[in-house]
């Protein structure tokens, strides 16, 4: 028999936040780390915090943050979009969460599972490409193993290729031809990338093109 499938087994998205209210409940080293991917996606970021770290008052310095220097009420959350909590303080975690749920607003807490509407996962990014993985919860630190390990095997030539495919794919389109039909598993075979990665861009569309 399996075991059972933890309560963590989500639906993978990518949230679009920019430009959206984005709570953020703590200010010290793991709270930071939540910010400035937050920040990275261009989202307003209020951070709620009564003690405040050296970075995220640097940041509230410059501007790029919001920042309450007080403990967290169930009403900050009434204008959020999504909100994080990184305090390690369970009570604080319960309460977020709770306000969160009331109020039908995303709420993660950080490596506190059980008061999480949506966990995280570790990423890697080239350009546009995004490579995600995770564990469901069980084991952040394996999901973080096999980020690096992607990491080192995806150099910027991915990112390169990203946009061979993107622009062929909008050329087929623009002739009215379905995407959807064509080959890709085939180009992506054919030694494209290692043309890429030579920077022989010229040859690698032709073969993209004869592939298609």
């Amino acid at each position: 028999m399996s075991a059972p499938r933890p309560a963590t087994v989500g639906y993978p998205a990518n949230l679009l936040v920019r430009g959206r209210r984005c709570v953020v409940v703590g200010a010290g080293r793991i709270a930071a780390r939540k910010i400035e991917a937050q920040l990275a996606a261009e989202a307003r970021v209020h951070v709620i915090a009564p003690d405040v770290g050296a970075e995220v008052r640097a940041w509230a310095a410059a501007g790029e943050v919001t920042l309450a220097e007080r403990r967290f009420v169930p009403s900050d959350l009434d204008d959020a979009w999504l909100v994080t909590t990184a305090t390690g303080r369970a009570e604080v975690d319960r309460s977020v969460f709770e306000a969160g749920e009331a109020r039908r607003i995303w709420v993660n807490s950080a490596d506190d599972p059980e008061h999480c509407s949506f966990t995280l996962m570790s990423v890697v990014r080239q350009g546009d490409l995004v490579v995600a993985i995770g564990s469901n919860g069980r084991s952040p630190a394996l999901a973080t193993y096999l980020r690096d390990h992607v990491r080192d095997e995806m150099g910027p030539e991915w990112a390169a290729l990203l946009e061979l495919l993107s622009e062929a794919r909008e050329e087929m389109r623009a002739g009215g031809r379905s995407s959807e039909t064509a080959d890709w598993r085939r180009a992506l075979d054919s030694g494209i990338l290692d043309l890429v990665r030579e920077g022989r861009e010229a040859e690698a569309k032709e073969l993209l093109r004869s592939c298609l």
